[in-house]
């Protein structure tokens, strides 16, 4: 049989959900869900920022560069 590291099955995902039941308890549970998925959207935001601004670095770029071969071309 073979096992693939990245492959999450339900039945993995159940398993995780029970030890992570058994660690912090009921209680606890609804908040670190909370808390995780908060940390994830902002994670989210924080790279598409990054890859906002590299492709507004990009354009800006290309429009200086056909600026500079028009300049190059009338004279």
């Amino acid at each position: 049989m073979i096992v693939h590291l990245n492959a999450i099955t339900p039945v993995s995902l159940i398993i995780i959900g029970l030890i992570a039941l058994l660690i912090f308890g009921p209680k606890k549970l609804p908040s670190l869900g909370r808390a995780m998925g908060t940390t994830l959207r902002e994670f989210r935001s924080a790279t598409k920022g990054l890859t906002d601004d590299d492709d507004d670095f990009d354009t800006k770029k290309k429009v200086i560069e056909h600026k500079e071969n028009e300049k190059n071309e009338v004279k």
